[in-house]
């Protein structure tokens, strides 16, 4: 995408724990799941006596390839031993494939893990439904109180239907995910809401800028009738290596040659507002958001939200800081509290809205 043309009223930074809510998972359990796919042995040759089906497939058909590189099978199980022996010790699968920059079996078994954990965890969701059936529908019900809901009540304000491609306008999201809970959940809700047409729904989505700096687990298929792999959908092995394909390391994430990060670090800059969702804080991940460090604009009044939820109080106050500073706003305008997602739109409903 090219960057914003104008400033957002809005800016959402979303971190797994946003997508906590509907029952993916957040990083130290998505190290489990990883480090339980990755767990490959190979028994006389053939005999599968550990680690995922479909991984051990996409092993296969990586290493038989016609000039499709690693070459080997062995250099595949090496790599997802070693992933599987430091899942403890890393802070995030991202930051392990970082710490072995440019080595690309560790990277490609780090990302086919990661495919095949977060499909895994959309088909657990309760976001997720039988698309197949036609009488079957999302449950908004069950959905009441997540971050879900309470923003799209936030967007659909005083919306009507012939007002909302300007709505979705005023709003754009960063989403450090792999999952695609958000945009998932905005198809349905949508139909339901405004009794729009799938196609209808489709089109006034396009409206809404949303990134995703490492990419996805896939695009779902009603943004890509030939090449979509529907939300929490089992993919064939060869579909898992394609996938693995378009997720993206740090490294790759912030070249600007290949990825987003001009346009994403132009949304942070410019934001009237921004809200940080369930975003853990990593070091990799706030230099991927920070603008140009040389520049020495004056503190702007712009408010920033977050959640810290599970950190503790010395540590929200250091984040609030590196906020400050990142964002270009007076330390006094930030606000980071020990909310769910959730709790921060019932906080900061009128601070948040659109209206």
């Amino acid at each position: 995408m090219s960057t914003p043309k104008s400033p957002k009223s809005l800016v959402l930074v979303v971190g797994a724990g946003a997508s906590k809510e509907v029952n993916l998972p957040v990083g130290a359990e998505l190290k489990q799941q990883i480090a339980k796919v990755l767990a490959v042995r190979i028994i006389g040759g053939f005999e599968l006596a550990g680690g995922d089906d479909y991984i051990t497939e996409a092993f296969r058909i990586l290493a038989t390839s016609s000039g499709g590189r690693p070459g080997d099978m062995n250099s595949l199980l090496d790599a997802a031993r070693l992933i599987c022996g430091a899942m403890p010790q890393a802070i995030s699968i991202d930051n392990f494939i970082d710490s072995h920059r440019g080595k690309e079996e560790i990277a490609l078994c780090g990302k086919l893990a990661v495919a095949r954990c977060i499909l895994a965890a959309e088909a657990k969701s309760t976001l997720r439904f039988d698309r197949s059936n036609m009488y079957s529908r999302m449950n908004f019900d069950s959905l009441e109180d997540t971050w879900f809901s309470a923003f799209f009540k936030l967007l659909t304000e005083n919306c009507r239907r012939q007002d909302l491609v300007a709505r979705l306008q005023e709003v754009s999201i960063i989403s450090f995910n792999y999952d695609r809970c958000v945009e998932h959940y905005l198809y349905s809700a949508l139909q339901n809401y405004f009794s729009l047409t799938p196609e209808e729904s489709a089109e006034a989505l396009s409206s809404l800028e949303i990134y995703h700096p490492y990419g996805t687990v896939g695009v779902l298929p009603w943004m890509d009738k030939a090449g979509g792999i529907e939300f929490g959908a089992t993919p064939r092995a060869g579909q898992l290596i394609e996938v693995a394909k378009q997720l993206r390391t740090f490294t790759e994430g912030t070249d600007a040659r290949t990825s987003d990060v001009s346009a994403i670090r132009a949304l942070v800059t410019t934001a009237e507002r921004i809200a940080f969702l369930g975003f853990s804080f990593q070091r990799l991940n706030l230099e991927l958001l920070l603008p140009d460090p040389q520049r020495k604009d004056p503190p702007r009044l712009r408010p920033v939200y977050a959640t810290a939820l599970g950190i503790s109080q010395s540590d929200a106050k250091l984040i609030a800081e590196d906020l400050a500073k990142m964002c270009g706003v007076l330390l006094e305008r930030i606000h980071v509290g020990h909310l769910s997602c959730f709790n921060l739109f019932q906080e900061y409903w009128r601070s948040l809205s659109l209206c």
